[in-house]
């Protein structure tokens, strides 16, 4: 797609540098060479070539030349502010040159149109009873323990079962478990099942007659009407933790005495988490306004390079998860274009935001200050455990703390903080 914003670069190797790459390549290639008579790397090279043809060494002498080629281009386009890593193609080659074509890609120029007092308004922040209800009760439930108990087995209990399955009298595949603990009502078995073991006691043997679903995964099982045989092995029950010292401590609240203070530190927690998504939305709808009145032409290589850094996170975030990324497009029955693809949308805009950041940074003059940056770096060290060479070498340095630093100052000037 024509862009202004890309730039084609021919470049022509030929003469001595050609074929001093070619020869190069051809000492390279004759040590592997399988010719009769030689020993590797000893045949004349008038063989070599009626053997292997002349062709055979233009790949080779090409990678030998291309590095310098790609520097000499970025050396001498360096007034241009490059956003992507520029395309290489070969666009022709023979004995006597190469000749390559680089595609640069330079930094869109941003029309800014409104991006002061901008009619976005950040959503108010509520947390009801309900919600710490719901969060304490969760909490409990982490700390909950499962103890035996005797009597019959209720909704809620689990019971340890022996069960084997069959189907006209004749005992079916994959039917059969022993101490099975079963939770009553988590709805994990064929639907009726569980209610029935509702009343049993420890020891207690039950024929339970159920059906399998008409979408049930076995063919052979299908709409089909089964028996269980069913013995209760052990009933238990499961106990939420008192509201009390003890399991305030547990939580790792030891100034927490009372049931209120508790809900009172739960309220906040749910609120900050709020907070913080209320303000990502806010910023992302101000981009949004902001950049929906800004006129800008975003070449197609920016938004891939973005969509690739995406997969990478992707891939970091499964990692930690335990999965690889071959694992994940197995599971998901896709590749890395699909994935790709999919991202396109998001990257786009990751890029259109920044593009429109940036411009609001020169339109500002924005600026952030060695000292400025420092007391950031120092800062976020500190948040992080870490020394502050130790950060900045993470994060990429000092002048990604001043770029980090000007985003957010134009954020606050959509925002009319500035």
């Amino acid at each position: 797609m024509a862009n202004k914003n890309v730039k084609e670069v021919k470049v022509k190797i030929e003469g001595k540098e050609w074929k001093d790459a070619l020869e190069k390549a051809f000492v390279k290639a004759n040590k592997k060479a399988k010719i009769d008579g030689f020993r590797p790397g000893k045949a004349p090279k008038d063989m070599f070539i009626k053997k292997y043809g002349m062709e055979s060494l233009y790949m080779e002498a090409g990678d030998l030349v291309i590095e310098k080629a790609y520097m000499d281009v970025v050396n001498e386009n360096k007034d241009l502010e490059l956003v992507a890593q520029p395309d290489i193609k070969l666009n022709s080659v023979d004995d006597d040159h190469i000749e390559f074509v680089f595609t640069l890609v330079t930094k869109p120029e941003v029309k800014l149109g409104e991006y002061k007092g901008l009619d976005v308004k950040r959503d108010s922040v509520k947390v009801t009873e309900k919600e710490i209800d719901q969060a304490v009760l969760e909490m409990r439930n982490r700390y909950a323990e499962n103890v035996v108990k005797e009597g019959n087995v209720e909704d809620g209990d689990i019971a340890v079962i022996d069960f084997e399955g069959f189907k006209d009298g004749v005992a079916f595949e994959g039917g059969k478990g022993e101490n099975y603990s079963l939770t009553i009502g988590s709805h994990t078995f064929i639907p009726g099942f569980e209610e029935q073991l509702i009343g049993m006691e420890v020891g207690e043997e039950r024929d339970i007659n159920v059906s399998f679903p008409e979408d049930y995964h076995a063919e052979e099982l299908k709409g089909a009407p089964v028996v269980f045989k069913v013995k209760v092995n052990e009933i238990k029950t499961v106990e939420i933790p008192e509201l009390d010292k003890d399991f305030f401590a547990d939580l790792g609240y030891e100034d927490i005495e009372t049931e209120e203070q508790l809900r009172a530190t739960v309220k906040e927690t749910i609120k900050a988490r709020k907070d913080a998504d209320a303000d990502n939305k806010y910023i992302d709808d101000l981009l949004k306004a902001a950049s929906e009145n800004a006129k800008v032409e975003i070449p197609e290589q920016m938004i891939h390079e973005e969509a690739h850094r995406m997969v990478h996170q992707y891939e970091e975030h499964l990692r930690m998860q335990g999965i690889t990324l071959e694992q994940f497009f197995q599971f998901t029955n896709s590749n890395e274009q699909a994935l790709m693809d999919q991202m396109h949308d998001e990257a786009k805009n990751r890029v259109l935001y920044r593009l429109v950041l940036e411009a609001i940074v020169k339109e500002e003059k924005i600026e952030v200050s060695e000292e400025e940056a420092n007391k950031e770096a120092e800062e976020l060290a500190k948040k992080y455990q870490m020394s502050k060479d130790e950060f900045l070498n993470a994060f990429g340095g000092l002048d990604m703390i001043k770029y980090d630093l000007t985003m957010k100052a134009a954020v606050d000037v959509l925002k009319g903080n500035k």
